[in-house]
């Protein structure tokens, strides 16, 4: 099973799950991985296993440009 948005190719740091959310919604990609990291330190969020969640059901984008 996966879902329709894209992993990104271009805007990434570890597999570019961040920065396909980002890009699909039209966000600024920095303020979420900020936002991401304050919530993955509180202890109520599990926001790594979402993370590696989301990676595996996010499409891959069509090639990473370095």
């Amino acid at each position: 099973m996966h879902i329709s948005w894209k992993r990104s190719g271009t805007n990434y740091k570890i597999a570019g799950v961040l920065g396909g959310i980002a890009e699909h919604f039209g966000w600024n990609a920095n303020v979420l991985r900020v936002l991401w990291l304050l919530l993955t330190i509180t202890p109520a969020f599990p926001g790594v296993i979402i993370y590696l969640v989301l990676w595996l059901l996010m499409e891959k984008p069509d090639q990473y440009i370095s």
